[in-house]
């Protein structure tokens, strides 16, 4: 799930007893079912991709490359015409009309994909999948800020928490109506059958979700208890971290056009010495522009605490760390998720068809609706008693629900019976962490980081449920770091917001390089799947920065007089803005 550009300051939130406008709230929550439906359902469509245009692992991983892109390309031209013209485009049209412009723009990428597969081009379908997700970037933007102005602002996360459970809802079970819709029934298909299915089911597919997008936006448009959410707030202007963010984006073109441009180059008869040459060659590139986001987010920090003018929220340290940490959160939830079929259809781990492989993808989306419907619990006036018992019971009800549709389905779930074992592990994750963000991030960056490194040193059913465990240390991130990183930002937390949104762009940039290590690591061995298995140590990577920043910004938020350790529904306590431009 995704930030927005307008989520109010958390530190002076005051509860004024507004009653939750639960029919708004109600119609708002069906566009978090579609991100998660969306997003969850390429976990399928790569591998079919994959097999249908013959792809290698990086090039399947493009729809990664073109979906979350797409959310980096929409939140800066939003804050571009912000920065320029003063006012904040989605509060000038208002948080309704925002959304129906953003579900009219997804179905036009739904056309624009019907158009593609007619034509029988990768490309096509890439560009329409960008679209949908341009679409996506400006819903996210408009609809996380309303979820929050839609009731009593002290509860405002939990009702956002409340979304992102039913966003998770839809990353569960897109898995299967994707599989279904492309494979044309629940049984488990070959490979061979796999390569051998029209990309007319990919039509009926899209056809289907333009026709959503459209009922959707019919729903906001007509219905009377959405309120138009329009602000006269100005903007506050920040051009040096416009050009800066401008420059890095720049540079990260730069990086990924050799390595497109080098699959222009004919390999078929090439030795495996070149073809190694060139996996490392493309593999160089990637990493340089993994490099082009951390750096100039550092260098930029570094210069604005120097001199703020001009920068806005990019002179707090707690943004950008936090703006990397939700860069490394979004691309390692997605990676994993997006080579986990892949991994699954090689002889160590079961030799999974594509379709066998839906249950395993379906439980590791599903991790993240175990969690968020657990961290959604305080969105309701409820005792602390039986808050507690939901906790328990909430995660298991969650568990039974996913297995209990993967069997309707008739897939065979048996081998997942076990996984409970990890929910029990999320549980008691979840009494320890108390709600508490800082805590929460690093315990289950912590958890996260083990289970991926068990999963990289063992294969088997063993390694399957570390890698799918994943999922459960991924669900509650969001809501802490994003909390953890606007802080104390004041009147430069819509702001803060935006840089935030931006860097769901982790999500078009960390798969694709997982992808291509893949390539160069399987370029090297004999072992089939040894590239793919070994790739995973990219999430280790990416859970140690999250567990880092976890540690490093208790500190940084201390130093400001802000109580890290609040509850993450509780408002947060900050000293005036003037502390940190002294302690800067």
């Amino acid at each position: 799930m995704a930030g927005s550009t307008n989520v109010p300051s958390t530190q002076n939130l005051q509860s004024t007893g507004q009653p939750t406008n639960y029919g708004a709230l109600g119609t708002l929550v069906t566009v978090f079912f579609f991100w998660g439906f969306i997003a969850a359902g390429n976990s399928i469509f790569i591998p079919f991709c994959k097999h249908y245009f013959q792809l290698d692992q990086f090039q399947s991983q493009l729809i990664d490359f073109a979906f979350y892109t797409a959310y980096y390309i929409g939140a800066l031209g939003l804050f571009a015409y912000g920065a320029f013209g003063g006012r904040d485009l989605v509060a000038k049209w208002g948080y309704k009309k925002s959304i129906v412009y953003g579900l009219l723009f997804s179905a036009l990428g739904a056309v624009a994909m019907i158009v593609a597969v007619n034509a029988d081009t990768f490309g096509g379908m890439l560009f329409g999948l960008f679209v949908v997700a341009l679409g996506f970037s400006l819903q996210q933007t408009a609809a996380q800020p309303f979820a929050i102005s839609l009731g009593d602002p002290a509860t405002g996360t939990s009702r956002v928490n409340l979304g992102g459970g039913i966003n998770s809802f839809g990353t569960s079970i897109g898995p299967l109506l994707v599989a279904v819709a492309l494979f044309g029934s629940t049984a488990a298909v070959t490979d061979e059958q796999i390569q051998a299915l029209s990309l007319s089911k990919v039509i009926v597919l899209y056809s289907f979700v333009g026709a959503l997008f459209i009922a959707a936006a019919a729903l906001f448009y007509f219905s009377k208890k959405v309120p138009s959410g329009i602000s006269t707030e100005k903007t506050e202007k920040a051009n040096k971290a416009l050009y800066s963010l401008l420059i890095i984006t720049g540079l990260l073109i730069i990086m990924f056009v050799p390595v497109f441009s080098s699959y222009r180059t004919d390999l078929t008869n090439a030795t495996d010495a070149v073809k190694h040459d060139m996996e490392t060659y493309r593999m160089k590139w990637l990493l340089g522009a993994l490099a082009v986001v951390v750096i100039g987010l550092i260098v930029s920090n570094m210069t604005a605490r120097k001199n703020p003018d001009g920068w806005g929220a990019m002179r707090y340290p707690q943004l950008v760390l936090g703006m990397l940490g939700i860069f490394t959160y979004v691309g390692v939830e997605v990676a994993i998720g997006s080579n986990l079929g892949e991994l699954l259809r090689h002889p160590a781990f079961g030799s999974h068809a594509a379709s066998e492989a839906t249950p395993y993808i379906m439980m590791y989306w599903g991790g993240l609706m175990i969690g968020r419907w657990t961290g959604a619990i305080s969105a309701f006036n409820l005792s602390n008693n039986t808050k507690n018992i939901l906790r328990f019971i909430v995660p298991l009800v969650a568990f039974a629900v996913i297995i209990i549709i993967g069997s309707l389905a008739k897939y065979n779930m048996a081998p997942l019976y076990y996984y409970v074992i990890c929910v029990v592990v999320q549980i008691i994750a979840f009494y320890i962490c108390q709600d508490k963000p800082a805590r929460t991030l690093f315990i289950f960056s912590a958890l996260g980081l083990i289970a991926m490194i068990i999963g990289v040193m063992t294969t088997g059913t063993f390694a399957i449920y570390a890698f799918l465990s994943g999922g459960l240390f991924c669900s509650i991130m969001w809501p802490a770091i994003f909390n953890l990183s606007i802080a104390g930002l004041g009147k430069y937390t819509t702001q803060g917001s935006a840089f935030l949104i931006m860097m769901i762009l982790g999500g078009g940039i960390i798969p694709p390089i997982q992808g291509k290590i893949a390539d160069y690591v399987q370029s090297t061995s004999d072992i089939p799947g040894y590239g793919i298995h070994q790739s995973y140590w990219i999430a280790v990577v990416c859970f140690l920065y999250l567990a880092l920043f976890a540690f490093l910004v208790k500190g940084i938020l201390r130093k400001q007089g802000i109580d890290y350790d609040t509850p993450m529904d509780a408002p947060i306590e900050a000293s005036p803005e003037a502390t940190l431009e002294r302690k800067s």
